[in-house]
């Protein structure tokens, strides 16, 4: 369950701004609650309860989104799951993104180089998420499952903490104060001193080593990768796989230098 209700993040998003339309902003974050692993949907007390919102207030919400198109009820279940519409807007989100198609070509050839059980993956913040736009894995069946789509621990995970620690300190200061927010308190001190960690390794050697911090059986390098473009969003670069195929030893002196160098590839292309 969320620490915080709905109503006090809307204040933080700008509710008290009239040119904040909550209605609008609940309807997002009630599509935003679904996971891939969700699939035999959800309901309405399970939405009700990862957005913190008012079960009236979710009722209302799933029936509109429902008769947009944008979920799908099933009878037997009583249970929703996303529709096709929603699916577009996340493609026309991928197409905007030329970085990606570009990326993709790099990505491959270096999972390919590194061998079993290595994925190679590119993704921007989706609040606090991280959301993988292009993935690549060399040959082999061992490999982490996370696909296009997937969603992991903004501060938690590799690549999550690179992209806190090469984004703006504007966003690096909000981030931190949601972490303070939505955190037990046993966990804050924990997650801070990670972020602060991956800060100093990005800023020493260009990128940040998790070892076991995201799951402990996986290890994993990361590189934020700021694009020429203007209108490309921050992202970060990440190659990770499980600890017996991907020591320690090899990620730092081998792999890491190698994800850096594929983001300045990518970056002198014009993307």
């Amino acid at each position: 369950m969320r620490k915080r209700s709905s109503e006090a993040a809307e204040l933080d998003r700008g509710d008290n701004d009239r040119q904040f339309v909550t209605a609008l902003y609940r309807g997002l974050e009630l599509l935003r609650a679904f996971k891939p692993s969700d699939k035999a949907g959800l309901g309405n007390s399970e939405l009700a309860e990862r957005t913190g919102l008012p079960n009236s207030t979710v009722s209302r919400l799933t029936f509109t989104l429902l008769k947009a198109g944008y979920l799908v009820y099933d009878e037997g279940t009583g249970r929703y799951r996303m529709g096709v519409p929603v699916l577009s807007l996340g493609y026309a989100c991928l197409a905007g993104m030329q970085v990606r198609e570009t990326a993709q070509v790099y990505m491959q050839n270096l999972a390919d180089e590194c061998g079993d059980g290595v994925l190679v993956a590119l993704g921007g913040r989706d609040d606090m998420a991280i959301t993988y736009i292009a993935a690549a894995r060399s040959e082999g069946v061992i490999s982490l499952q996370l696909n296009v789509g997937s969603r992991i621990s903004l501060a938690r995970s590799a690549m999550g903490r690179a992209y806190i620690a090469g984004t703006s300190e504007a966003e690096r200061e909000e981030i931190i104060e949601r972490i303070k927010d939505r955190y037990p308190p046993d966990r804050v001190t924990e997650t801070l001193e990670g972020i602060e960690d991956a800060c100093e390794q990005i800023a020493k050697r260009g990128f940040y080593s998790n070892i076991g911090g995201w799951q402990k059986d996986v290890h994993a390098v990361s590189v934020p990768y700021v694009s020429q473009q203007p209108h490309t969003p921050m992202l970060a670069f990440n190659l990770g796989g499980y600890a017996f195929s991907l020591p320690k030893e090899r990620l730092e002196e081998e792999l890491g230098p190698k994800l850096v160098e594929l983001a300045r590839s990518v970056s002198r292309v014009g993307y």
